[in-house]
């Protein structure tokens, strides 16, 4: 048969396969048998990327990659969610550093249905793999291939003796507890209804038949056991099976000796619909965070506590920092004046989050005037009765006045909530504590981090989809932590506050010296479109930043948006809504102003299809330092 591969003579560039245009009206699945070859491990591996690319959306997003080198052909099983728009897949070979790697594609078929489907009739087995025992595996059976000392005489799908099914015998049987494990392809989108199977089971001793879940971080869950010994007739089994994040199914089957019988496995199926008429809506992680700009959501205080913690803002200002979400909004912050008092805590709960789920918590946190930082602010988990508690987190040490992303993975088997607690430990270190920009997802942080939003830019890893007009003095740089200059530019990033952002270095530049920021030709679409950033303007010198929409074939560039001089102390939040039909670049233009004191920087841009659903405040202050430093309550 034949295959493709990548052409390696092409030196530093991506091979690229587009699809045609594709429609999935139903869920579909993704197989594609593949190859990396490769002959050492390098810090820049060779890669397959895979990309969907939808109609109406100017970035692809990526939906799987691989760079595990094999000497054998691999299947990847991926779940494609049904959707009304039509979308090409893009597949992406990205040679690393060693020009002798290859990367072979045998097979990309997609079909109707869940990769968590088999009916076992195809060689390929659906991407099931069995994990091999030197006893007791899964085999293929049925194809009137008399092969095993218990076959049975006809499978489930076609029921007959050529139809296939998978089958585990206790003949080879060596030591007590021998387990033989069938493992389907990972979910690769969140799924949840009735996982069905049909199954045979003889014993003569005790045969445990379990299905299992098993999560990214290796934790098993029993969702289904045999009771009893069954006719040696199919029988239908059906069980609830929720996967918010990806999960693998795993059929085990345990055999206590050589004469245990045998477990025989065929048309595995799934349906979006529970089992049982319940319906029971899924949690939505979405509502059990805050930004705390209308009110406190579902977070609440105990009465008996007191206001331990309040909602405030600050006007925009050179003196005070504001809140992490735009810059100009609402924030908590515990050991307010009004609280002070020694020994005091603070307690913020969370809403309840049902059990047994892995949970992803992230937040964004700042201390100002503490002598000792550590446990300063610390979260717990109560269970539901508060009886039992457990610290996940607490602060150790922290740049000070500086928003800091924290993150912790937690998973309970009861019902929980999150609590935050704020501590004051003598009168004379009563800082303050300040918390925004709670959120919470499904799965482990290490996932969630895979998942960057297509046309999201942190500047963490690259520059992303941007680049500059000329490097070296006098264009955007990337940092970390403060810049060299005081009294200018921001202590530290937007995004986790000890990460990257681009700024100019006012010192290497003379008045009136421009920098570009420049994206790639970016895809037109029809329809509004919503650019989101954060930009620090601080420092008595700052100059100017604009922005620019350069659509292809025009010379001059649109101007969209634009600040002069000093904004404010903090990170503010810029929204710009623009049109573009046709292919286009954005541009970031930053204007050196009168002196030294004029770094400007930004970070997190992020593109979003539709018109933006907030708009920009725009607030000035009077310019009174008395004014400014006040805080709202």
């Amino acid at each position: 048969g034949h295959y493709i591969s990548v052409d390696t003579s092409y030196e530093g560039e991506k091979a690229v396969l587009y699809s045609p245009d594709l429609y999935s009206d139903d869920w579909s699945c993704l197989r594609l048998i593949y190859q990396i070859a490769t002959t050492a491990e390098t810090s820049d591996p060779t890669r397959l990327n895979l990309y969907l690319r939808q109609e109406g959306e100017s970035f692809d997003r990526l939906l799987w990659s691989a760079k595990e080198p094999s000497d054998s052909w691999l299947i990847a099983s991926l779940d494609l969610m049904n959707s009304t728009k039509k979308y090409k897949l893009v597949l992406e070979g990205e040679i690393g550093q060693d020009k002798s790697d290859s990367i072979a594609i045998f097979e990309i078929k997609i079909t109707p249905g869940y990769c968590i489907e088999c009916d076992f009739e195809e060689n390929h087995l659906c991407g099931f793999v069995n994990r091999w025992n030197p006893n007791v595996n899964w085999f293929v059976g049925g194809g009137n291939i008399r092969n095993s000392q218990s076959i049975l005489p006809k499978d489930h799908t076609l029921d007959s003796a050529l139809g296939h099914y998978m089958y585990v015998d206790s003949v080879y049987v060596k030591h007590f507890q021998e387990v033989a494990q069938l493992i389907a392809p990972k979910t690769t989108a969140p799924m949840s209804g009735c996982l069905s199977f049909y199954y045979q089971l003889k014993q003569e001793s005790s045969i445990v038949f379990t299905v299992y879940l098993r999560d990214v971080s290796g934790f098993y869950e029993e969702i289904w056991k045999t009771d009893t010994a069954l006719s040696a007739d199919w029988a239908l089994a059906e069980v609830e099976f929720n996967a918010p994040y990806p999960m693998e199914v795993i059929f085990e089957v345990a055999f206590n000796s050589a004469k245990g019988g045998y477990v025989a496995l065929d048309d595995i199926s799934f349906s979006p619909v529970y089992c049982s008429n319940q319906t029971g809506t899924p949690f939505n992680p979405a509502n059990a965070g805050c930004n705390f700009e209308e009110d406190l959501c579902d977070f609440y205080q105990d009465q008996k506590d007191g206001p331990g913690w309040s909602r405030v803002k600050v006007k925009r200002n050179v003196y005070r920092a504001g809140d992490h979400t735009t810059g100009f909004g609402y924030y908590l912050l515990a050991n307010t004046k009004f609280t002070s008092q020694p020994e005091y805590i603070a307690r913020l709960y969370g809403p309840t989050l049902p059990g047994n789920l892995q949970f992803c918590l992230r937040f964004y946190y700042a201390l100002y005037g503490f002598f000792q930082m550590s446990g300063t602010l610390a979260v717990y988990i109560f269970e539901e009765n508060h009886v039992v508690q457990e610290k996940i987190w607490s602060v150790l040490d922290s740049p000070k006045g500086v928003w800091t992303q924290a993150e912790v993975s937690f998973k309970k088997p009861m019902p929980c909530k999150v609590v935050f607690v704020s501590l004051c430990k003598s009168f004379w270190d009563c800082g303050l504590v300040a918390l925004d920009d709670v959120s919470l997802s499904l799965g482990s942080c290490q996932a969630a981090d895979s998942l960057l939003s297509p046309g999201e830019c942190t500047f963490e890893r690259d520059e992303c989809v941007f680049t500059q007009k000329k490097r070296g003095r006098g264009s955007w740089q990337k940092r970390r932590g403060p810049t060299p200059t005081s009294y200018t530019g921001p202590k530290g990033d937007h995004t986790t506050g000890v990460g990257y952002y681009m700024y100019i270095e006012a010192s290497d530049m003379v008045y009136g010296q421009r920098a570009y920021l420049i994206s790639r030709s970016l895809r037109g679409i029809s329809g509004k479109q919503c650019l989101t950033f954060f930009y620090h303007m601080y420092g008595a010198g700052t100059g100017l930043l604009s922005v620019y929409l350069k659509k292809e074939g025009d010379d001059e560039e649109i101007p969209l948006w634009r600040r002069t001089g000093e904004q404010s102390i903090s990170w503010l939040r810029g929204l710009i809504e623009y049109e573009s039909a046709r292919n286009y670049q954005i541009i970031f233009e930053a204007i050196r102003g009168v002196s030294m004191r004029s770094d400007t920087a930004i970070d997190d841009i992020l593109f979003q299809a539709g018109p933006c659903l907030e708009t920009e405040e725009i607030q000035f202050s009077s310019g009174y330092p008395d004014s400014l430093n006040e805080i709202e309550y």
